[in-house]
C-alpha cells in the first residue's frame, strides 16, 4: 500500500496546492518555478473554483486560483488526460480571468471609469500524460506575448507555463540541481515512496510528507481521497474502455470492409479474366477457320499436300478431313 497520496487525484492535488493552511507550500512552488524573475511573499485562494464545465472533466482537471501579494492573478492546473485544443481552453480561461477584471468598469467604490489597467495572469499547466499531437515537445515550455523580430516581452499581462512531466528525465534524487527540479521529481514519484527525499535540505519537503502520509489522514479525509481516487480510476477506465470499444468495432468494419472489397476486386478479376479467355479463345478460333478456309480453296486449286501444310500450318489428316 502506499504510503503518501497520490497528487494526481483531485483532492491531493488540493491537498497539497489548494488549503489555506498549507499555502506555503504552493507560495514555494511557485517561487522555485519563477526563481529568478517575481518573489512571492503571499497569496490569497480565490473563493470560487472556477469548475470544467463538462462534468465528467473532473475526472481529469483540477484548477487552482489564487493572486499574490503584488495583485498578480495565478491558476494552477493539473490535467492528466489528453483533451484536443488543451492550449485552447487555457488561453479562455486566463482570458476570462482578463475580462472579468473590468466587467464592472469601475476602479474600487469610486465612480472613476475603468482604465483597462489589468493584472497580470499566469497560468501554470501540469501536464500528466504522454505527448500526442499539440502538445509541447519539451518538459517546460515558457509562453508570452512577445515581439516576433527581437524576441522582446511586448506585455507581461499573459504568461503560460506549461510543464510536461512525463518529459522530466530525472530518475534519481542526486540528479535533481534545484528545488524546483524536487518538486518536480517528488510530484511524479510520490505515490510510491516509502520516505519522502530531500526533508533535510528544505522544512517545505518536511512539511510536505506530513500532510499526505496517508496513515496521518483523518477518517474524513480518507473518505474524501479514496472517493476521488475512485473518480480519476473511474474516468480513465472509463476512457480506456471505450477506446477499446472502438477498436473492436474500427477492426470488425475494417474487415468487413475488406471482405467487401475483396469480393469486388475478386469479380471485377473473374471479370476481367473471362473478358481475355474469351477474346484470346476468339482469336484462336478465328485463326483456325482461316487457315481450314485457305486449305480449302487450295485443294481446290489442286495444290499438292505439301505445300498446303506449309502455308496453312495444317497437318496432312487436318487437310485430309477438309475434302
Amino acid at each position: 500500500m502506499p504510503r503518501f497520496i497520490n497528487p494526481f487525484s483531485d483532492w491531493g492535488f488540493k491537498k497539497i496546492f489548494g488549503q489555506e493552511i498549507n499555502k506555503d507550500l504552493l507560495i514555494k512552488f511557485l517561487n522555485d518555478l519563477l526563481d529568478g524573475e517575481h518573489h512571492i511573499i503571499d497569496l490569497v485562494f480565490k473563493d470560487k473554483e472556477q469548475l470544467p464545465e463538462l462534468a465528467e472533466m473532473r475526472g481529469i482537471i483540477y484548477d487552482i486560483y489564487c493572486t499574490t501579494d503584488k495583485g498578480e492573478h495565478i491558476i494552477v492546473e493539473m490535467q492528466n488526460r489528453y483533451q484536443p485544443f488543451f492550449t485552447d481552453r487555457t488561453i479562455y480561461y486566463a482570458s476570462r480571468d482578463i475580462v472579468n477584471q473590468g466587467v464592472k468598469g469601475t476602479v474600487g467604490d469610486t465612480n472613476v471609469k475603468w482604465n483597462y489597467c489589468l493584472a497580470p495572469v499566469y497560468t501554470v499547466c501540469l501536464l500528466n500524460y504522454d505527448m500526442k499531437d499539440g502538445t509541447p515537445t519539451k518538459f517546460r515550455t515558457d509562453i508570452a506575448l512577445m515581439d516576433m523580430k527581437d524576441n522582446t516581452v511586448f506585455s507581461d499581462r499573459l504568461r503560460f507555463i506549461y510543464l510536461m512531466l512525463p518529459l522530466f528525465t530525472k530518475n534519481e534524487e542526486d540528479e535533481c540541481e534545484n528545488d524546483f527540479e524536487r518538486w518536480i521529481y517528488i510530484l511524479k514519484n510520490m505515490s510510491t515512496f516509502e520516505r519522502m527525499p530531500f526533508q533535510a535540505r528544505n522544512a517545505v519537503f518536511k512539511k510536505l510528507s506530513e500532510i499526505t502520509d496517508i496513515a496521518a489522514l483523518s477518517k474524513d479525509e480518507r473518505e474524501k481521497y479514496d472517493e476521488s481516487l475512485k473518480v480519476m480510476r473511474d474516468y480513465h477506465a472509463t476512457l480506456e474502455g471505450a477506446a477499446l470499444l472502438g477498436r473492436r468495432e474500427g477492426l470488425e468494419e475494417g474487415r468487413a470492409e475488406g471482405r467487401e472489397k475483396g469480393l469486388a476486386e475478386g469479380r471485377e478479376k473473374g471479370l476481367a479474366e473471362g473478358r481475355e479467355k474469351g477474346l484470346a479463345e476468339g482469336r484462336a478460333e478465328g485463326r483456325a477457320e482461316g487457315r481450314a478456309e485457305t486449305a480449302k480453296m487450295m485443294l481446290e486449286d489442286g495444290e499438292p499436300i505439301s505445300k498446303i501444310m506449309r502455308y496453312t500450318g495444317l497437318t496432312e489428316e487436318e487437310i485430309e478431313k477438309l475434302r
